[in-house]
């Protein structure tokens, strides 16, 4: 069977970032396709994201949707098209119905949880670029991803995510374990509380699909 997999980037929009695992995808003998977002429109939002993604489906008839940290809140908008059959969420924000990006990291626990993992782990509880996102990058990767990067723009933090419930489609959760921006245990917990499922594992930090393409790659082809 034919699949499509549309992939959705975290903040700042970029397709960039699906660009290792799409190749693999592709070889494998699906179609696949990652959606561009503009993440530093301050008039663009939720709704808007969400008709991107829905471009991106088209005609299609059997999608797989899967989207990276912000991208979860785009997610359950686009996950009501009848070709989507399947959603994996891959070291994501999880909304509950109603909810803002803006709130999500206080509603979650989210900054308490990460300064603990901080702590524990014996890595500064700052947030800079190197020690959250980029310390299992390549640095060949992370060069030639400057160029793709940009900001988050305000818009969407306040932006809700209208939907009633999730999709009566299977939904799978990806999270990596070595994420030090969403920390496993904070990310299963997430789940648990919110989709009332366990993530799976791989090796690989926050931008995961940057860091092991080949086992995000092999988990979606499952």
């Amino acid at each position: 069977m034919l699949i499509k997999y549309v992939l959705i980037p975290g903040a700042g929009g970029a397709a960039w970032y699906w660009s290792r695992v799409l190749p693999h995808l592709r070889t494998a003998g699906h179609d696949a396709e990652a959606v561009d977002l503009p993440g530093d429109d301050d008039t663009a939002g939720l709704t808007e994201y969400a008709r991107l993604v829905e471009e991106a489906i088209g005609h299609s008839k059997h999608v797989v949707l899967v989207a990276q940290s912000l991208g979860g809140f785009t997610a359950p908008l686009a996950a009501g098209h009848p070709a989507v059959r399947e959603l994996i969420l891959v070291n994501a924000m999880v909304p509950v119905p109603g909810e803002t990006p803006g709130a999500w990291w206080e509603n979650t626990g989210w900054e308490q949880a990460r300064e603990q993992a901080a702590l524990d782990g014996g890595y500064s509880t700052e947030i800079d670029l190197d020690t959250y996102f980029l310390h299992d990058i390549s640095p060949d990767v992370a060069t030639e991803g400057e160029q793709y990067q940009r900001p988050e723009a305000n818009a969407v933090f306040g932006s809700t995510c209208d939907f009633v419930e999730w999709p009566s489609i299977p939904v799978r959760v990806l999270s990596g374990r070595d994420d030090r921006f969403f920390p496993l245990d904070f990310q299963r917990q997430v789940a648990r509380d919110r989709l009332g499922i366990e993530p799976d594992v791989v090796p690989g930090g926050h931008l995961v699909a940057l860091a092991n393409p080949r086992g995000v790659a092999d988990y979606l082809l499952e």
